[in-house]
């Protein structure tokens, strides 16, 4: 269930090269569980017919203010009323001009002016256009009005060369319409509460070339950081890996070795209520830091590294904690519960997520997993084998139940 389950979502189009995108964002929107229709100006039905837009939302288009089978319900005001969420996609020069000045001629404008739902307009036009006094002027006065604009994307346009002004990618789109949500939704469960994760597999440096690190893709500590968002928090996510696109609405922290990883949590985690150690954070470090490049020695020996313990993250925080909840991760291979158990009350854990990694479809690289989560004096509770977003869910979710982050 995201944010977006059975939310009744307008999507205005009106006539650009680039509404043929809004049909990919209508469809990631109702994957995401929202209800949609659809209003077009007229010019926008000169690049995709209302028919499209009727098959793929299974709902009537909005365009003509004149045309109506219901004699019981003005058009406009019908489906003003009914929505919760409106959207502005491709929104032209001319679409945010109206919208500026209060005009209202034609189904499409009138319907914008008569809702009292929150409006995002997300701009799409020519570089000149956009930067014209005019719009300009129009896109602060939709600012000053309550309106919520993004900023467009800069890059090739229609007119055959680069420039600000293109619509961003609808993935672009529907992340930033998710975060503006979060932030106008204030009851969500974990609103107000600041939420840190911790993500990847740490590398310890052998020299300037090499260093030790493990399997992590950090796959599920981003998981965890997405859906904190979504719940409401204010999220900042330490990551030991870069391969990964940043959740939306998500202070990003990067870093490399357990030790960085240790001074980036400890710097914040006295203002923390929620902290997911879920970053496999490497057991060794090299004793020693070559300057340069290790070079095979011309006898072919063997190479014998000197590795010391790197420092334990949680048992140090383990001192400082007062009001916050902590949630450890443990992958294992063997022994599971017996391991994880031992961990959850040496490191003074709320929770801990065990999984064992050995299983097909479990722990590194892939999409799902499966876990055991352990709270102190409670039955385990055993996931089935899912996605890692749904198992980032139920780790929350079981954190929400008791209570975490309610003291703070």
């Amino acid at each position: 269930m995201s944010i977006w389950t059975k939310r009744h979502v307008t999507v205005v189009v009106s006539g650009g090269i680039a509404s043929y995108k809004a049909l990919v964002l209508i469809r990631s929107l109702m994957k995401q569980g929202a209800v949609v229709r659809v209003a077009m100006t007229t010019h926008a039905a000169k690049f995709i017919t209302p028919l499209t837009f009727q098959t793929l939302t299974q709902q009537p288009v909005v365009i003509d203010e004149f045309t109506t089978t219901d004699p019981h319900h003005v058009v406009h005001v019908a489906l003003a009323d009914w929505t919760e969420v409106m959207i502005l996609v491709p929104a032209t020069a001319n679409l945010i001009a109206k919208v500026a000045n209060g005009l209202a001629d034609d189904a499409a404008t009138t319907t914008i002016l008569a809702t009292t739902a929150p409006k995002f307009v997300v701009p799409a036009m020519n570089s000149h256009m956009y930067v014209n006094p005019a719009t300009q002027r129009n896109l602060k006065q939709l600012t000053t009005d309550g309106l919520h604009v993004l900023t467009p994307a800069t890059g090739m346009l229609a007119e055959g060369y680069s420039g600000q002004g293109r619509l961003p990618e609808p993935a672009v789109i529907l992340a930033w319409l998710t975060d503006q949500l979060i932030q106008l939704t204030p009851d969500l469960p974990l609103a107000g509460r600041r939420v840190v994760v911790t993500a990847g597999g740490t590398r310890e440096a052998l020299d300037p070339v090499r260093f030790i690190t493990n399997r992590s893709s950090g796959k599920m500590g981003y998981a965890v950081a997405q859906v904190a968002r979504e719940l409401g928090a204010t999220v900042t996510l330490i990551s030991a890996t870069t391969h990964l696109a940043a959740p939306s609405g998500v202070k990003v922290v990067t870093v490399d070795s357990a030790q960085s990883l240790l001074t980036a949590v400890s710097d914040i985690f006295d203002d923390t209520d929620i902290l997911v150690m879920a970053a496999a954070v490497s057991d060794y470090r090299p004793a020693e830091l070559a300057d340069q490049k290790i070079k095979k020695p011309a006898d072919h020996a063997d190479l014998t590294l000197r590795l010391t313990e790197t420092p334990d993250i949680l048992k140090t925080l383990a001192a400082r904690k007062h009001q916050q909840y902590v949630i450890g991760f443990a992958a294992e291979t063997q022994s599971l519960l017996a391991n994880a158990n031992r961990k959850l009350t040496s490191k003074k854990l709320d929770l801990i997520v065990a999984n064992d990694v050995s299983k097909p479809g479990v722990g590194f690289n892939g999409d799902t997993n499966q876990v055991t989560l352990l709270r102190p004096e409670q039955q385990p509770v055993t996931t089935e084998l899912t996605t890692k977003t749904a198992i980032a869910k139920q780790i929350l979710m079981t954190a929400i139940a008791d209570g975490a982050g309610t003291q703070a």
